[in-house]
């Protein structure tokens, strides 16, 4: 019997191959739409588990409070690593730690510029980097390197790596003592490709030096690993007040805690001194997008099987009468769902390794089918046939309630009803499309609206190159001239940071009218004379720096963030202490350093020449961009002949800014896509069985005159107007989530009403787009072959 049931679903699917093209490609794409998100979602909900420790791995974070703004900081005073250490049990292993930075490294004549970490010996075992060779106890010596499989390679190919001597920075010789493996793609140090040794780092920084046994010095990171049996929470009470219960407590109130490894991917946000969640909620959403995407496959395959229910009324008859009961004819209808989602299961795994390379590069990932895994295996089956049971239950518990005797007679009417679920479907399809719509439109126009914001200083053809080695330092003015000499640059500095990022920033400073118990945050920047004129900074009051003036050396430029939050009326002349006194000269525009979906932040500016360690470079336009740079390098080469000449362009560098949006963005673009597809996919096939289904009208009506924009308009409004009720139930629900999604934002565009009307309209041409080739089609129809087919 089961058998005979598979042969009759096969029979049918070759019998109907339009119908059958329709509902297994679309439940194909639906589940292929399906399997990238839960890729996708399982590699973002599986970040950094390759760590063994896991759920025992912590970053030490610190809450601030400025002016009653409670700020959160991933970066800690090196001494607490030691304090640790000596008088918390607790922990098992600390390590400070650099962030991830760029050094040039040298085997030989090969140089090349690579990220790593200057880290403390228990860092390894804490992440547990898995050595290929060598020792993980390299790092206790001042003068080695950990590097990875893949540098390794790159600096000596097949040769053994260990023992070798590389030069970093220009400066200092170490010894390669291992060689560990790559981190996955989904761990928070893939871009760690060396380990270096913290003493090394102190010795040859004097920052660090300094910074050493400052408790109030805060720019590095710490990693912990708890013993087993303390929790996260428990160890976080515990550390919290280690600096208010020393001497001269900051005003700013430092409450220490532990932000663990399994929350550093997905909830990264912060606010008023609680975790306010971050990327978890892409993840939410883009599970619930893709069990919409399926269910709109699903919903395609219960319109069109119960659609062409009249094409099989006589069959349920005909096997009712001889015997057969309701159970067997729901089994026989689930059995051709089964078929046909089998079917689709296997198409949508070719569809899925065919989108992944272009899925991966949209969404960043190295996300591939686990062709090898038999949870896999059962997880697809398994989730197929659950399709097939969704997509098959509504059409086998309708067909098989036919009554034999009503159809046998030729009696059987479906009833004028029979088409409101199949309406009301059709509508759920297109408000979930519709929805993603002005989703997708909503995104984009946020990620514009920040690009579309001033930057406060120019940046096209302005590029920076990062002073890495020592070579760069001390030769500011012959360096300047021999650029400028070229003909290729048209403005030189250096500065303390990038000019798209904050480097750093003190609450030591003081000024006239200032309360005593007003503690707020300011940026400090430390720059050249001529950094204003490279960068193309707006001074609104004053001046800028000049070397006309011997005096600038104990002046200060403020921008806008910092005039409001300071009060001056005139603040030209005004005088402002930061560790000493300095003269206000000058105010500019505020300029966007952090993320250009937040507010501006109180920055102030300073000449020091001997913190600096990027170096502004701004191209002149009467060159092109590569004979400018072949000019630039050559200048480069003369004073830092040792090292290779890397710039970047700032634009590029800003542009990056808005890379998770736009990432997240076009992730949202792409499965929408897909959805609309599959929505005017079950369109089109409905279009086609009314058209089927009204071949005799159309006849008639051609017969009696009617013209094909008539018949057109006849067989496509119905459709139409199923699409303006979607968009009216769009509407509410995209402005509900949209309009709180924005709210994270400080920086945000609005909700315009011409996004729902651009939407709708959109959503209405795509749907007469695709039942028009049908209508068109049976309206070209000779009346005659159409009244003969009856």
């Amino acid at each position: 019997m089961i058998r005979n049931y598979f042969k009759i679903a096969f029979r049918n699917l070759l019998k109907h191959k339009g119908y059958s093209f329709i509902n297994i490609f679309g439940l194909a794409t639906g589940m292929a739409v399906a399997m990238l998100i839960g890729l996708w979602v399982w590699d973002e909900l599986s970040f950094n588990k390759s760590h063994k420790n896991y759920d025992r791995i912590a970053q030490v974070w610190q809450f601030v409070n400025f002016d009653g703004t409670i700020s959160s900081y991933n970066s800690v005073p090196i001494p607490m690593a030691e304090e640790l250490r000596a008088h918390y049990p607790d922990f098992q292993a600390t390590s400070v730690s650099t962030y991830t930075r760029d050094v040039i490294l040298a085997a030989g004549d090969k140089k090349l510029t690579k990220s790593g970490n200057y880290v403390q010996p228990d860092f390894i075992d804490i992440m547990s980097f898995k050595m290929l060779a060598g020792s993980r106890d390299g790092l206790n010596d001042i003068h080695s390197i950990l590097l990875s499989e893949s540098l390794a390679k790159a600096f000596f190919g097949s040769e053994n790596p260990l023992n070798k001597i590389i030069r970093m920075g220009n400066k200092t010789d170490v010894k390669v003592t291992g060689i560990y493996e790559d981190m996955p793609y989904n761990s928070a140090f893939r871009e760690v490709l060396f380990l270096a040794p913290w003493e090394l780092f102190v010795a040859n920084d004097n920052y660090a030096k300094k910074a050493s046994d400052q408790w109030d010095e805060n720019s590095f990171q710490l990693f912990v690993q708890l013993k087993e049996g303390p929790s996260v929470e428990s160890a976080s009470t515990k550390i919290k007040d280690i600096r208010m219960k020393r001497a001269n407590p900051p005003k700013y109130k430092p409450a220490f805690f532990l932000h663990p490894m399994n929350q550093w991917h997905l909830y990264t946000d912060f606010k008023d001194g609680k975790n306010a969640g971050g990327i978890v909620y892409f993840v939410w959403l883009f599970g619930i997008i893709g069990v919409f995407v399926l269910l709109l496959a699903c919903i395609n395959f219960m319109n069109l099987s119960t659609a062409r229910s009249e094409k099989r009324a006589k069959e349920v008859g005909i096997r009712k009468a001889v015997g057969s009961v309701r159970g067997q004819l729901v089994f026989q209808f689930l059995s051709e769902s089964l078929v046909i989602t089998l079917i689709a299961f296997v198409v949508a795994l070719i569809f899925t390794q065919l989108a992944l390379p272009l899925f991966n590069e949209i969404a960043d990932k190295r996300v591939a089918i686990l062709w090898s895994n038999p949870l896999f295996w059962l997880f697809g089956l398994g989730f197929s046939i659950l399709t097939g049971l969704i997509a098959g239950s509504y059409p086998a518990l309708y067909l098989s309630s036919f009554q034999p005797i009503k159809v046998l007679k030729g009696t059987f009417k479906v009833s004028r009803f029979a088409s409101v679920p199949r309406k009301a479907l059709v509508v759920f399809q297109f408000t979930v499309s519709i929805t993603l719509m002005i989703g997708i439109i909503t995104v984009f126009r946020q990620i514009q609206h920040a690009k579309n914001r001033p930057a406060g200083y120019e940046q096209s053809r302005l590029i920076e190159i990062n002073m890495n080695t020592p070579e760069l330092h001390g030769h500011y003015e012959a360096m300047r001239n021999d650029l400028l000499n070229t003909g290729a640059v048209a403005g030189f500095s250096e500065s303390e940071g990038s000019i798209t990022s904050q480097y750093g920033g003190t609450t030591n400073v003081s000024w006239k009218g200032k309360s005593p118990d007003s503690q707020p945050l300011l940026n400090s920047n430390r720059i050249t004379h001529d950094y204003g004129k490279t960068v193309g900074w707006q001074v609104i009051q004053g001046r800028d720096f000049s070397k006309d003036f011997s005096t600038d050396s104990s002046a200060m430029i403020i921008n806008e963030a910092a005039l409001q939050l300071m009060g001056f009326k005139n603040p030209i002349g005004e005088m402002v202490q930061n560790n000493k006194v300095y003269k206000v000269i000058g105010v500019v525009k505020n300029m966007i350093r952090q993320s250009p979906f937040e507010p501006v932040s109180p920055s102030f500016f300073t000449i020091n020449y001997g913190s600096v360690n990027v170096i502004n470079l701004k191209l002149t336009p009467q060159l092109g961009t590569s004979e400018a740079l072949d000019k630039v390098a050559g200048v480069f080469k003369k004073y830092n002949p040792n090292a290779p000449f890397e710039y970047q362009f700032v634009d590029e560098v800003y542009g990056r800014k808005f890379s998770d949006e736009e990432r997240i963005g076009k992730l949202a673009a792409f499965f929408a896509i897909l959805a609309i597809f599959i929505s005017c996919l079950g369109l089109f096939g409905l279009a086609s069985f009314v058209a089927e289904q009204r071949t005799k009208e159309i006849g008639i009506r051609k017969v009696l005159g009617a013209t094909i924009a008539g018949l057109w308009q006849m067989l496509s409004k119905d459709f139409v107007l199923l699409v303006l009720i979607s968009c009216f139930i769009a509407a509410p629900i995209a402005y509900y989530f949209l309009n709180n999604w924005l709210q994270h934002y400080d920086y945000r565009t609005e909700m315009s009403w011409w996004i729902f009307a651009a939407a709708g309209l959109s959503s209405i041409i795509i749907a007469l787009m695709t039942v028009s080739y049908q209508a068109i089609k049976a309206a070209l129809m000779n009346p005659v072959k159409s009244l003969k087919t009856d």
